[in-house]
């Protein structure tokens, strides 16, 4: 594998570790700083609101400034936010801790493009193994993100959590440090400039309704029982350390099959690791209809990792086929708003479902979503495209 790929793959272990140090402390914070149970999620609402905001603008933006400074910008973004919610929880402000969330969510948009740059910079032979290796980089999240919470907790006295937020200063700016290590080749202008298709006749491509489906379905339902876990591990009597280990494996479900999902890809096909994937998100919901023992949540976010990573991987190696080199920068951009909008409603609304239907309850609504995502990979997935593009990188 090349230095970018792997310094790329740091920044994305950077970027995964804060985000997974956000899930396991937002909601609770959210929890501390109203008293209303709707709102208990919302600051994992605007951070995604963020994210969704910054994924149109992140792709055109990085199109004409390049990738390198476009990840500039979004560490310098996230930073921003990181010091407001500092400030929020020092006055104990909830809507100024909202705010700052947003900013993060801005950052992690352009962050969520790591992926891309890894394909951008590796050969056409590398390319599913490339973005395994990229998402890999996520395995140091699920040991540092977790720990960095639970030992940050009262880092600064009476202001709980805001230790988690220092960390965050320094996980963005580690990552500012690497990427000046590393070159991505920015597209001529010319190129950018060759006839394009339609948006509408790239999104009607049978094998981009299937990235998307599959990329959203993956990432909403793992958002939402991901987001829920640590309320519903609360509100059965388990200790905040006890949700940050639930979540430090679920984490490594996602990013530790990593290593070898783009081999699995290579010898057995995008489609068959998709629908893998579904048989693994089918029996997180299973486990989780079984009990609420800390085994079940254990093994059920373990399960719910593996899935998400075989759904999101294929869907987003299948992406990259669906477009000619001019035509990246949109078609990236419309496929990240499709599911990071999904994203952004599901952190919305996981505090109302958790509270409002309860935990079970919540388990059986995602059962139609993965059976939805089955049904396009098996039924659209067998069409023809209408038009062959050559992957774009």
């Amino acid at each position: 594998m090349n230095r970018n790929v792997i310094l790329l793959s740091g920044c994305q272990a950077l970027l995964t570790t804060g985000n997974v140090l956000l899930v396991a402390v937002v909601a609770l914070i959210g929890q501390k700083l109203t008293s209303s149970a709707a709102l208990t999620t919302f600051p994992v609402a605007t951070q995604f609101i963020g994210l969704m905001l910054a994924t149109i603008p992140a792709s055109l933006i990085m199109r004409k400034i390049g990738r390198k400074n476009g990840f500039y910008l979004g560490n310098s973004v996230g930073i921003s936010g990181a010091l407001l919610c500092i400030l929020a929880l020092n006055q104990g402000q909830f809507y100024l801790f909202s705010a700052g969330t947003f900013l993060l969510g801005i950052g992690i948009g352009f962050g969520t493009l790591y992926r891309f740059a890894a394909v951008e910079v590796s050969s056409e032979a590398e390319r599913s193994k490339a973005i395994s290796f990229v998402m890999a980089g996520g395995v140091i999240a699920a040991i540092l993100g977790p720990q960095l919470a639970v030992h940050s907790q009262n880092m600064l006295g009476e202001a709980e959590f805001a230790g988690a937020f220092v960390g965050l200063l320094g996980l963005y700016t580690l990552a500012l440090i690497m990427l000046f290590f590393t070159h991505i080749p920015h597209e001529k202008a010319d190129q950018t400039a060759l006839a394009q298709r339609p948006l509408s006749q790239i999104l009607r491509q049978p094998d981009f309704i299937v990235a998307a489906v599959v990329g959203m379905v993956s990432y909403l339902v793992m958002n939402l029982l991901m987001v829920a876990t640590p309320l519903a591990m609360a509100r059965c009597g388990y200790s905040f350390a006890q949700s940050a280990h639930v979540i430090e494996w679920h984490v490594l479900g996602m990013f530790v099959p990593s290593f070898f999902t783009g081999s699995l890809i290579s010898r057995f096909g995008l489609r068959r690791i998709m629908t893998l994937g579904v048989v693994f998100m089918l029996a997180c919901i299973g486990i989780n209809l079984t009990g609420v023992s800390e085994w079940h949540f254990w093994t059920a976010l373990v399960c719910l990792g593996i899935g998400w990573n075989f759904m999101f991987i294929s869907a987003t190696q299948l992406v990259t086929s669906t477009y000619q080199p001019a035509e990246k920068a949109k078609t990236q951009a419309a496929n990240e708003f499709i599911v990071f909008s999904m994203v952004t409603l599901s952190a919305l609304s996981s505090g109302w479902m958790e509270s409002a239907l309860g935990w079970q309850t919540m388990n059986w609504t995602m059962l139609p979503l993965v059976l939805w995502a089955a049904a396009v990979i098996f039924l659209v997935g067998r069409k023809p495209s209408p038009v062959s593009a050559v992957a774009g990188g």
